[in-house]
């Protein structure tokens, strides 16, 4: 079943490459969506498609890249709105 999925992700996120390594994890996932870092200090990520690769993206959100320190993590489930064509960092 398809879904949408919102993450805020906080800790050290922003300057430790997390969007790039987010848009290729969820790329070999074939998810589709945005990642963007927020002035707050966190990372948003939406994304959309099958439901057990959501919850892939967002169990790799728990940790991120190598050089990430993830303190907290909030999702929240979405309904499919079918809003994207691919996944892209935003600026």
């Amino acid at each position: 079943m398809k879904k949408s999925i919102h993450i805020l992700v906080s800790g050290r996120v922003q300057g430790v490459f997390f969007r790039d390594s987010t848009k290729r994890k969820a790329k070999s996932l074939g998810v589709k969506g945005f990642v963007r870092n927020l002035e707050n200090g966190e990372v948003e990520i939406f994304a959309e498609g099958e439901e057990d690769k959501l919850k892939e993206l967002s169990s790799w959100c728990d940790y991120g890249p190598p050089l990430a320190r993830v303190k907290e993590k909030r999702v929240e489930w979405k309904k499919y709105e079918e809003k994207f064509d691919n996944f892209i960092i935003e600026a």
